[in-house]
């Protein structure tokens, strides 16, 4: 059995392992290919900007995660054009359909992506062009299965033509039209060869062979090469609808046992029967069963002391009885008390979260149901959702209440923290209590809850907003309380604000305590969010891009809560298909940025590692820039740098580098600006300078000069100096090498 999966990044264990096995594809069945070429895939899919393209990457697998082949797409959003960069298999895995599979899913994704073709180079199949009889062989079976699609080579330009004499073998560039039968018009052709070979080829193929190129493509329309192998009747037309991965549902299948049939206990089974049936029919979901996991994972969150206590308590009670909280004693821990019905108040927060013999059963199948989500995530998945009851998210590390008795999105984040950092958003109408208390002191794990302000909504005695955590987890919890009367729009505010604080946190994984209770109508709260509501609140959740463990938290208006609870996943889809086709964009400005002069021992790396990333400067470049960080260390002022350094929460964000014209009166040069590529776009380039020019103007400087080439790739660089109001003094024309200039700015303080 083979399925193709999406590969987003080399963060899951399980696609580090992939990776590695594209990795052992591309030495194996291409030898001639550069290491480092092969070695930066993963930085590929993190970073766009290295070649200005989007890398996509699927690989076919077995049920046992074994690579039998891979296919990679760059994606150029602006030009609205897709190229194919790799498609292969595994050696000895040729045929058996493999390629065929992931050149549908190629092509599926390109049309998703609405580009007007897809282009990618093969290899001549003419005999005179490839003398080697073997390869040759190759080379027509290889454009014989794209003919099959009405692919074909592009002919009468010189695209073949040797950029090197001696060169040989030189591929032709293909064309797919996806189905539309388009002609290819001469314009956008030549925008795509351009891109192509300025980035993709940047460092083989020089401006003037690039500029021969590109103009020898005359004819409007392009010509393509007449059908070799297939009879134009028998190629392949349709393109099947893009099929998405369908979400992991975890369903706790001993829920039922925990029922409390009591008047006013809204936590009912009926819950879960009323959200299964209206998303099952949806075909969003997948059903996983649930996976038993240890203890271990309870006591990683919950204090072995209060675990003990519910177990033992549970099984003492009678069949059909419950035992309620009615005394809160002061919780002396060397001093507890010895009554069961008074030990009950002192590890629970309230008095209508009974004690029963099923509770501790169905609450402990909760948390292997959230664990069984959040594997599923570290397989590969992108969304799990744990319908689970009890709820969960009011459990605290030695107390229970509000219905829930463990804490299961917080049993989740600890089990994926071990692979990376974890973001709880808590969207029941109530404050998520428990996860704050449990990650209150630490770092890596950042809890965000928008919720009924305390003063009014249950559990009254937290969630407000100065609560912002304590030690190394200050800053990493917010609260967002809100008034009793929200709609929508009102709501939306205060997630657009949660989501802004989880991608400056930047986790690798995102937890949503998903409570249904926000709505109109429901019996536990005040606000009157609509099915259209909650398809918004899950489409801004899921434009942020992230591995999702959803966990089912509260919602106890039966009449709404399927609709709600499909209309949510709906837009969840629909937010991450949105990220995954690039079309969103995080142009907020970054808050939490902090400034300073001083440059520390471990800068130099720092720098090295952000200007490397950066993907716009040669290897001897990078060398120069940790140079100057070291000299300064070394010579202090008397070096001549300077330098502003923009902290995040600890992390190296950007850097400007500026320094006096010797021999000058008060000219300084600005040598360096850069700035992380999870930073760029956000305005951090634009302050960055703003605090080089203060210091430059308070120290005497008067006019500020800055030079950069004049190759495409450093465009938006030109364009990004000229709109902070540096103006063009001078061109060097072939300072750096033949057709590339140096382009000198100025800007004047005075």
């Amino acid at each position: 059995m083979l399925r193709i999966r999406r590969i987003y990044d080399n963060i899951l264990p399980v696609n580090k392992s992939t990776l590695s096995q594209v990795q052992e594809i591309l030495r194996s069945q291409f030898s001639a290919v550069d290491e480092k070429e092969i070695d930066h895939i993963a930085e590929k899919l993190r970073n766009p900007f290295k070649q200005r393209f989007r890398t996509i990457l699927f690989v076919a697998e077995s049920i046992k995660a074994k690579v039998r082949g891979f296919a990679m797409l760059l994606h150029e959003p602006e030009l609205h054009f897709a190229y194919l960069d790799w498609i292969a298999t595994a050696s000895g895995r040729a045929g058996g359909g493999i390629g065929g599979a992931l050149y549908d899913r190629i092509r599926r994704e390109a049309t998703a992506l609405k580009v007007e073709g897809l282009f990618f180079e093969c290899l001549p199949d003419d005999a005179n062009a490839c003398p080697d009889p073997a390869e040759l062989k190759q080379n027509r079976s290889r454009l014989r299965f794209y003919e099959r699609y009405g692919a074909r080579p592009i002919i009468n330009t010189g695209y073949e033509s040797p950029v090197k004499p001696g060169d040989t073998g030189m591929p032709h560039l293909v064309y797919d039209s996806l189905g539309t039968g388009k002609p290819l018009k001469k314009a956008f052709a030549r925008q795509v060869v351009r891109a192509v070979l300025e980035r993709k080829y940047a460092e083989y193929c020089p401006p003037d062979y690039v500029e021969k190129v590109v103009m020898s493509f005359r004819e409007d329309p392009i010509a393509l090469r007449d059908f070799r192998y297939v009879k134009p009747a028998a190629i392949v037309t349709t393109i099947e609808s893009r099929s998405e991965e369908q979400i992991a549902l975890i369903v706790n299948d001993r829920h039922d046992i925990h029922h409390v049939n009591e008047r006013g206990y809204v936590e009912s089974p009926v819950r879960v029967k009323s959200i299964l049936n209206a998303i099952e029919p949806s075909g969003l979901f997948t059903t996983i069963k649930p996976r038993p996991f240890p203890d271990k994972h309870l006591h990683a969150v919950h204090d072995a002391d209060f675990v003990g206590y519910l177990k033992r308590a549970c099984a003492e009670v009678p069949a059909g009885k419950s035992l309620y909280p009615y005394i809160f004693p002061i919780r002396n821990k060397t001093r507890p008390p010895k009554e069961p019905s008074v030990l009950s108040g002192y590890y629970c927060i309230d008095t209508f979260t009974p004690i029963n013999a099923n509770a501790y059963l169905a609450a402990r199948r909760s948390v292997d149901c959230a664990l069984t989500a959040a594997r599923e995530i570290l397989d590969g998945r992108r969304v799990a959702y744990a319908l689970v009851r009890p709820p969960g998210h009011h459990a605290e590390r030695r107390s229970f209440g509000g219905f829930c008795y463990f804490n299961n999105n917080s049993i989740a984040a600890q089990y994926l923290c071990a692979h990376g950092k974890v973001a709880i958003l808590d969207v029941d109408y109530h404050h998520g209590n428990g996860g704050q208390d449990i990650f209150y002191r630490r770092s890596d794990v950042l809890t965000v809850s928008i919720h009924g302000h305390p003063r009014f909504a249950y559990p009254y005695f937290c969630g407000f907003e100065e609560e912002r955590g304590d030690g190394d987890g200050e800053g990493f919890n917010l609260n967002l309380p809100l008034p009793e009367a929200v709609d929508g729009e009102r709501y939306r505010k205060a997630l657009a604000r949660a989501l802004r604080r989880i991608e400056e946190f930047q986790p690798q994984f995102l937890i949503i305590g998903l409570g249904l209770d926000p709505a109109k109508g429901d019996p536990t709260g005040t606000w009157s969010l609509t099915v259209k509501d909650f398809a918004e609140n899950g489409r801004m959740i899921g434009a942020l891009g992230l591995p999702t463990v959803v966990v089912q938290e509260g919602g106890y208006r039966t009449q709404t809560l399927g609709k709600n609870a499909l209309a949510f996943f709906k837009g969840l889809v629909d937010g991450a298909a949105q990220w995954a086709d690039g079309r969103h964009a995080s142009n907020h400005r970054v808050h939490g940025v902090t400034f300073r002069e001083s440059v520390t021992p471990e800068d130099g790396q720092r720098v090295r590692r952000l200007v490397d990333i950066t993907g716009f400067f040669h290897p001897e470049e990078v060398d120069v820039a940790e140079e100057l960080v070291v000299e300064r260390l070394e010579k202090g002022e008397a070096s001549g740098y300077h330098f502003i350094m923009a902290d995040h929460y600890g992390r190296l964000a950007g850097y400007a580098c500026f320094g006096p014209i010797p021999c000058t009166a008060s000219s300084y040069d600005l040598y360096w600006i850069a700035v992380h590529p999870d930073f760029q776009g956000r305005g951090l380039g634009r302050r960055l300078l703003v605090e080089a020019e203060r210091r430059i103007k308070a120290a005497g400087g008067s006019r500020i000069y800055v030079d950069t080439s004049q190759r495409v790739q450093y465009a938006s660089t030109r364009a990004f100096y000229e709109s902070c109001g540096y103006r063009l003094e001078t061109v060097l024309k072939d300072f750096y090498t033949v057709g590339d200039g140096k382009a000198i700015y100025c800007k004047s303080l005075v």
